[in-house]
């Protein structure tokens, strides 16, 4: 009896799921940057990843969140920019008013405690995995001629100082 092979989800609803769920968080996000702000007892606890693709943070907070870091919107928030694909935000650090913008892509993970709601995503690709896949994706340079007509390849460690 030959085996059955699966179905292949050519519509990606694991990818159109996460990304409507991404929207839930894009329309929080705009009702917070309403004149209005965050109605109620609302607030957002929001994951990301800080090396993400599109993800901008600065230097002094990266090194000190250098994979993931957790933002909470409540009441000490400003600027709140919302797009369609990302967003930002003004916010204090020691006093000192930063700004943070990111993909929806970043989030890892988005929970407003005063109602237990709670959206977790798949953690999404940083720069350097997706450079390690780039290259490891890269053909292997071909190797050289080996006749007399090909180019010459000449060694430059023979010509460095040790």
């Amino acid at each position: 009896m030959a085996e059955e092979t699966p179905p292949v989800d050519d519509m990606h609803y694991e990818v159109l799921m996460q990304d409507a769920l991404r929207g839930v968080i894009r329309l929080a996000l705009e009702q917070a940057a309403s004149p209005d702000g965050i109605p109620g007892a609302h607030h957002f606890y929001i994951t990301f990843k800080t090396r993400a693709p599109g993800v901008s943070v600065p230097p002094d907070i990266l090194a000190k969140y250098p994979d993931e870091m957790t933002v909470v919107l409540q009441h000490q928030y400003w600027d709140l920019k919302v797009e369609a694909n990302r967003f930002s935000v003004m916010l204090k650090f020691g006093g000192m008013p930063k700004v943070l913008a990111m993909p929806y892509t970043a989030v890892t993970r988005f929970y407003d405690p005063s109602v237990q709601f709670l959206l977790q995503f798949e953690p999404p690709a940083t720069v350097e995995e997706i450079a390690a896949e780039v290259a490891a994706a890269e053909p292997a340079p071909a190797p050289p001629p080996s006749g007399d007509d090909g180019p010459k390849v000449v060694s430059l460690d023979q010509f460095r100082k040790k």
